[in-house]
């Protein structure tokens, strides 16, 4: 067999070289995504080891919190994974398998808080979708489907309770300065992303337009959504009245979708170092004290993260195991 000629060699010497560039754009995306996930778990461990006494304090008004109050809101948090799961069904056409899609979200939550910005929940989600016979590129859409629905339902929830009571919370005042200044960054960057983004939303609309052909679809989407934002403010909520702190609900819940839409910025594990300062800057400008605040977000996250960590992780090991992924 003779060897191939230029011209037939040529179209495999191009695959191979967009193959390398591939990679070697997402290890530089990796490089700096490590890096600024880095530096705001530095940033974080610093604001922790300067309010330490705050913390501390937190941490013993925790122990004296209302069991019922604590049952509640570790009720509320178990039942945002099968919400997970409703939203991620309504992000596809096709009927995915329920009882390993709820396991899926509860692994991937635990996956969720060992990477930076979601990575670990994305590609838990991914293989399990393509594992379903989807093709890697529907899976992907499907999940920034979910994701921006996700975003939609927090920023709807936030104008509701806006409306409903003014006032609810008070935002910090800010320089005309760091305000332009801000504005100019996120200009910035959405002319420099601006044909990647238009393309990735293309195929986000594409796919939406599949979904709400389907009205279940829609409503499994749009109402798993709303549930899982709720049900996280309403974690929080518990906590607070586990504590005896003395903030109206629709105040604590408007704080918390606020803080979690800000966190969403942040590239840390789960949310971790990003969505604790926020949460606990959000409940000090709704009225709480210091160690008050404090102590919401050590009990949100005991009931969120460090319960369930070690048995979403045995759960990913099994769905591993099982090839479920």
């Amino acid at each position: 067999m003779s060897p191939p000629t230029a011209t037939e060699a040529a179209p495999d010497t191009r695959v191979a070289a967009t193959a390398r560039t591939g990679t070697g754009i997402l290890r530089r995306r990796a490089h700096w995504q490590a890096a600024l996930t880095l530096a705001v778990l530095a940033a974080a461990a610093l604001l922790a080891l300067r309010h330490w006494p705050v913390i501390a304090s937190g941490a013993d008004r925790l122990t004296g919190a209302d069991p019922g109050w604590l049952l509640l809101g570790a009720t509320a948090a178990t039942a945002t994974w099968a919400c997970s799961a409703l939203a991620q069904q309504g992000a596809v056409p096709e009927a995915l398998p329920g009882g390993r899609l709820v396991a899926v979200q509860f692994a991937a939550s635990a996956a969720n808080h060992l990477l930076p910005a979601g990575v670990g929940a994305g590609a838990v989600n991914l293989r399990f979708l393509t594992r379903c016979g989807m093709p890697v590129s529907r899976s992907a859409t499907a999940l920034a489907v979910k994701a921006t629905a996700g975003g939609l339902a927090r920023g709807a929830l936030i104008v509701v309770l806006a409306l409903a009571g003014p006032g609810l919370l008070r935002l910090p005042r800010a320089s005309t300065v760091l305000v332009v200044a801000a504005v100019l960054v996120a200009a910035a960057l959405a002319l420099l992303m601006i044909g990647p983004l238009r393309r990735a939303a293309g195929a986000v609309l594409a796919d939406v337009r599949a979904v709400h052909r389907l009205p279940g679809r829609a409503l499994a989407l749009w109402g798993g959504s709303l549930a899982f934002a709720s049900l996280h403010a309403l974690v929080v909520i518990a906590v607070t009245r586990s504590l005896s702190v003395p903030l109206p609900p629709g105040r604590v819940a408007l704080a918390y979708f606020v803080a979690s839409s800000a966190a969403v910025l942040l590239p840390t594990p789960g949310g971790i170092g990003g969505l604790d300062a926020a949460l606990a800057l959000a409940l000090s400008l709704t009225g709480a004290p210091g160690s008050a605040a404090a102590s919401v977000v050590l009990g949100y996250r005991l009931l969120t993260v460090w319960l369930p960590l070690l048995p979403g992780l045995l759960v990913l090991g099994l769905l591993v195991r099982r090839k479920v992924l």
